[in-house]
């Protein structure tokens, strides 16, 4: 299949000066985050060029002007950033040194920009590969999921060179209300960690919070509120309100990839060779949200296997991941 190209014919010609800060983008994963990310930087006047396994994902970005590439390797020809949005540590080794051969086919001095949640190490040694093919490599992991995605106002914690991190900031300012810098390579991913266990750890105290008010005969929506509005509150409550309060857990960010995602904790807790209990406790939760048929969920269907621990068999009405 050859490039397709989408509607671009009616895009206005940049000035000269506005031209020197766009880039040509290979976007590889246009899934529930990708698609918009996508999207967002070929709007800002970028020239994306996406690659996915499923075409349909693509339509999106087509409709936005973007090009649609039938492999991850034509998808780089050219570009000089290549941006990755995929859901675990073999599918970005898989496209960058495998089938995907990315690193071979990309343009020397392509600047690699993965948003991907992947382990730490992995990053790091991908990043050498890159430098060893005169590529630039950051680790670029993002919070907020797909709401995030959506509205750009994603928060980025990104690991590498801060030269490279400075020459990102014309793609990364676009996606991001908040993006830091946070070290070199897999610093990005540590921090994601770090943010996932904290994610993890507030759903499922909220979720018992929710039974605990629940079997005192109170109603959610005001005490919510008064929790939001003291030192309780936080982004999580803000944006999983509605679904703890009408058990609807359409997936914002699926439980079988928030499941992943400890899965990279404890591998980092084990080689930092720390003490986090609580760690191994949320990880045993979430692999039993997992096992008991809630992986396509919101993670915050937490709350289902509280229900269940309290007797509750029927958590919710039945959704699809």
């Amino acid at each position: 299949m050859s490039a397709a190209r989408g509607s671009v014919a009616g895009h206005p010609t940049r000035s000269q000066e506005s031209e020197s800060t766009m880039s040509t983008i290979a976007f590889i994963g246009l899934g529930v985050m990708g698609s918009p990310m996508a999207v967002h930087l070929q709007e800002a006047g970028h020239h994306v060029r996406g690659h996915t396994r499923t075409l349909s994902k693509a339509e999106a970005l087509g409709a936005a002007g973007g090009t649609v590439c039938a492999s991850a390797a034509e998808a780089v020809d050219g570009a000089d950033v290549i941006c990755l949005m995929l859901p675990d540590s073999p599918d970005v080794e898989d496209v960058l040194i495998g089938d995907g051969a990315v690193l071979a086919n990309a343009t020397p001095g392509a600047l690699v920009i993965d948003f991907s949640t992947i382990r730490p190490d992995v990053t790091r040694r991908l990043a050498g590969l890159a430098g060893e093919r005169g590529l630039r490599m950051l680790d670029a992991p993002v919070s907020g999921g797909q709401a995030g995605a959506e509205a750009a106002t994603l928060s980025i914690m990104v690991g590498g060179d801060a030269g490279d991190v400075a020459a990102a900031r014309r793609v990364l300012d676009v996606l991001g209300g908040t993006v830091v810098h946070v070290g070199a390579s897999g610093a990005g991913q540590t921090v994601k960690a770090a943010n996932q266990l904290v994610v993890a750890g507030t759903i499922q105290v909220l979720a018992e919070a929710v039974v605990l008010l629940e079997a005192q005969g109170l109603e959610l929506g005001p005490a919510l509120d008064v929790l939001a509005g003291g030192l309780a509150g936080s982004a999580v409550l803000g944006q999983k309100r509605e679904n703890f309060i009408e058990r609807r857990f359409e997936p914002g960010f699926r439980t079988d990839l928030h499941h992943k995602d400890l899965g990279i904790v404890a591998d980092t807790v084990r080689e930092s060779g720390v003490a986090a209990p609580m760690t191994s406790l949320l990880a045993a939760l979430m692999s039993s949200a997992v096992a008991t048929g809630d992986g396509g969920l919101d993670h915050s269907a937490l709350l289902r296997g509280v229900d269940r621990l309290n007797g509750v068999q029927d958590a919710g009405p039945d959704q699809e991941g």
